[in-house]
């Protein structure tokens, strides 16, 4: 059992259950813990964000193919952890709130045009454009589930 500050099962009485884990996770069936789930999380961000990192090192070697299938897998990876914490059902529901629908549209057509920008138009620097897009459209979506987020970040860079 987890000691210390990371120990989730017995901060079961101080943080809610429906604070980072609302809903049923798209894992119940399994009957991962907190703990469990919170771990699968933060694997599925890791091992996201190492396929992206190793698909930028292969964009540096020449193989744009390699490189836009590895950096989309690693995107998918990503978002399916927020399965082990909230589900998908309910991550679907969020993604297309009216807040945050416009950046989910975005970030999901990004995607597809990153395969698109590499396969179809064989083409570097669209794909690289669809990249930074849905770099750009993942932070406005993730900055809409933060209260007050967005409007900090348009005063920070003088759009507001």
């Amino acid at each position: 059992m987890a000691k210390g500050w990371f120990n989730l099962d017995s901060a079961a009485s101080v943080v809610p259950e429906n604070q980072f884990f609302e809903g049923d996770s798209a894992f119940k069936f399994l009957g991962l813990s907190r703990t469990t789930r919170l771990y699968g999380f933060i694997g599925c961000l890791a091992v996201g964000f190492l396929l992206s990192i190793l698909g930028s090192v292969v964009l540096f070697l020449g193989q744009l193919g390699i490189f836009a299938v590895l950096y989309v897998i690693g995107t998918i990876v990503s978002l399916i952890g927020t399965g082990f914490l909230i589900g998908f059902l309910k991550q679907l529901k969020l993604m297309f709130k009216p807040v945050r629908v416009i950046a989910a549209i975005v970030f999901l057509l990004s995607i597809v045009l990153v395969l698109i920008g590499a396969f179809v138009l064989n083409s570097d620097i669209l794909c690289l454009i669809f990249v930074i897009i849905e770099y750009l459209a993942y932070t406005w979506y993730t900055l809409s589930y933060i209260p007050y987020a967005r409007t900090a970040v348009t005063k920070a860079v003088g759009l507001a």
